[in-house]
């Protein structure tokens, strides 16, 4: 037999050759030179290795010579993350800075329309310098396909963004579009309107970095939801940010058998919240006590430190926790935390992760900044996301609990499954200190020594209105528990509450306040 290989081969084995040298040797080792990978180095690094099949390899956008090279800068296809499919599209830098053309992004609308018509998360590995300006409009035309796209599959599939590189312009609102943005420390950069716009509209002179760095995102604008160090943890964050999700929104998320006892107490929590409810304690120690150890995964922690939010696991099952961080700013709800929450909800209520809410708030934010920017309707959409959200939510409150922060907190006024509280509780329309000063001014006006008689005024209001017992008689409050058996009893209800019926009011959609 003729051991020649037949032509057709040589001429597909060619093209792959070519399509797999990205921008050439030259822009390959410039790349490294960054620090950075390149596309395909990158996709190696995240999929499960030999799972990748590409998609579309062939495909050239013309530039303006009339060539091109396969592949138009993005590689697109399939693979697995711990065996579970994934589709992703990874933009490569090597060839014209992995700018987008018309055929660049509608071979990034293929892969989003195979994971959304497939039901499997899509990844997107973003390093690039903008729109081809080269191709005018048609390369707007492309960034708007893709956010449709976007768009569409928001609560349909997980998707998440990695920012490898810069994404500039209106580039930077598909991820923005997307569920989880993880941006990488010192090398990614995200902007509207980058440093020398910035300069001629302002006259501010500001770099990169500082304008729309990693570090800029994660804890100031809240754009990032997670920080990498580098290229290999940014890619690592991937990996487990899916480990907790469903690959769609009409399946389950993925059980891990787990290590740690469904019965195991906490006994340091019968000790956690300070006597003196004026004293903070770390909310993340009460959390990290009741999960399966080393489950919990923060979202967002570098912004809005006042609320928590992650993921996490109960007797291997993953839920989503929304908590309130007494460190900081006494955990008081301002805009920030607003959003923050209220995202986070919807997510979770999006893709079946059950709800566990820590509840500690004094109030939220006062002040003319907070008023004016819009607290009214920031912390509504709270409200809104607990009531419109239908998978199991169960809230706890640990101490404060008062006025509409208690409220909005997974009350059971607004549909908690489950409403618990620690016996250090304190729920009532204000705190203590403040309630005295109303009810009792003549009094206080009046009195010799009007601290000492405050001071009494305080306790006595406290210990008949500021605790769980008189939510309990109620029946507001479900049970006043031990701390230290919350993991055992939290575990226990949600396997009573695993499949809830709530029916939602016939509607085309609600008008959420955003």
């Amino acid at each position: 037999m003729d051991s020649k290989l037949d032509p057709r081969l040589e001429t597909l084995q060619a093209l792959q050759q070519q399509a797999q040298q990205g921008g050439g040797p030259d822009r390959v080792a410039k790349q490294h030179a960054r620090g950075k990978m390149t596309a395909r180095e990158r996709i190696e690094e995240l999929l499960d290795p030999g799972t990748f099949q590409e998609l579309q390899p062939f495909m050239i956008g013309q530039d303006k010579d009339g060539k091109g090279f396969p592949g138009d800068g993005v590689v697109t296809g399939y693979g697995a993350i711990d065996g579970r499919t994934v589709y992703l599209y990874a933009q490569d830098f090597t060839v014209y800075g992995g700018s987008v053309s018309l055929t660049h992004a509608r071979k990034i609308c293929r892969v989003l329309d195979l994971a959304t018509s497939s039901g499997a998360p899509v990844i997107g590995l973003l390093d690039s310098g903008g729109a081809r300006i080269q191709e005018g409009i048609n390369a707007l035309q492309g960034y708007g396909e893709i956010f449709y796209r976007n768009a569409l599959a928001s609560g349909v599939i997980p998707q998440i963004s990695v920012m490898l590189g810069p994404c500039a312009g209106g580039a930077s609102y598909s991820p923005a579009l997307t569920d989880f943005i993880i941006m990488t420390d010192e090398t990614s950069v995200m902007f509207i309107t980058g440093p020398d716009v910035v300069k001629s509209v302002t006259g501010e002179v500001i770099d990169q970095q500082s304008l729309g760095g990693a570090a800029a995102h994660f804890t100031r604008s809240g754009v990032a939801s997670f920080l990498g160090k580098d290229e290999e943890d940014s890619l690592a964050l991937v990996r487990r940010i899916l480990s907790y999700l469903p690959p769609n929104n009409v399946e389950d998320p993925p059980y891990v058998p787990p290590s740690d006892s469904p019965a195991r107490t906490a006994e340091q929590l019968n000790t956690l919240v300070p006597e003196d409810p004026n004293v903070p304690y770390d909310m993340r120690v009460a959390l990290h006590s009741i999960l399966d150890q080393g489950s919990f995964l923060e979202v967002q922690a570098g912004w809005a430190q006042n609320a928590i939010i992650g993921f996490g696991r109960l007797d291997g099952a993953p839920i989503g926790v929304v908590a309130q961080q007494p460190m900081y700013m006494a955990g008081v709800i301002d805009i920030d935390a607003s959003d923050k929450i209220s995202r986070f909800v919807r997510f979770c209520d999006a893709f079946n992760l059950p709800l566990i809410t820590f509840a500690d708030s004094p109030g939220f934010l006062p002040g003319s900044m907070q008023e004016h920017g819009g607290i009214i309707r920031h912390g509504a959409k709270i409200i809104y996301a607990y009531v419109e959200a239908t998978v199991p939510k169960i809230s706890i409150v640990t101490r404060k609990g008062y006025g509409g922060a208690y409220i909005v907190m997974s009350s059971k006024s607004i549909g908690a499954d489950l409403h618990l509280a620690w016996p250090s509780a304190e729920i009532a329309v204000m705190g203590a200190e403040g309630a005295v000063n109303i009810l009792n001014r003549r009094d206080l006006t009046k009195a010799e020594d009007p601290e000492a008689v405050r001071a009494e005024l305080v306790a006595a209001y406290r210990e008949e209105f500021a605790n769980p017992y008189r939510a309990a008689e109620e029946g507001i409050i479900d049970m006043v528990i031990e701390p230290a058996q919350t993991r055992p009893i939290l575990i226990a209800a949600l396997r009573a509450l695993r499949e809830p019926s709530r029916q939602m009011p016939a509607k085309k959609h609600g008008v959420m306040p955003v």
